[in-house]
């Protein structure tokens, strides 16, 4: 009975001294963890802005063909305010460019607006991943007809 006993207390004291190896363990396994989620977090938020400029640019393109003659300009770039007002982004501030060009398309008058932003530069969450993985600039063209 005795020699139960004893490796009950040998399987203990085994038991004791890894738990300096769980903590090892876990310290090396955290940074990996939390580069990837805060990964994720940076990534999403680009979609996001991604999402939103490319709303912008239509909203600026439909606002445009719409507005009264020589107003197109100015339509389009209050529309693409409007729409980023949520990412306290604004036209012509902090890498947002935001350009309404009047076009041709099949014959007819086209409002074409270009936004562009400087999304690497100016992003509110810090970067974690490599710099090819999020891209430098977000820049999106959207066209629509002047009736």
């Amino acid at each position: 009975m005795s020699g139960c006993s004893g490796a009950r207390v040998e399987a203990w004291k085994r038991q004791k001294n890894e738990g300096g190896a769980a903590v090892l363990e876990f310290a090396l396994v955290v940074p990996i963890l939390l580069a990837f989620v805060f990964g994720i977090i940076s990534y999403s938020y680009m979609f996001s802005v991604r999402q939103a400029i490319t709303q912008a640019a239509a909203e600026g393109a439909r606002a445009a063909a719409v507005a009264a003659t020589g107003q197109s300009a100015t339509e389009a770039v209050e529309a693409v305010n409007s729409a980023l007002a949520g990412y306290d982004l604004t036209c012509g501030a902090e890498g947002l460019t935001c350009t309404p060009v009047t076009s041709s398309c099949g014959g007819e008058s086209c409002m074409q607006v270009t936004v562009s932003y400087a999304y690497r530069d100016h992003t509110p969450i810090p970067n974690l991943l490599p710099d090819s993985a999020i891209p430098a600039t977000l820049s999106f063209t959207s066209s629509a007809e002047v009736n």
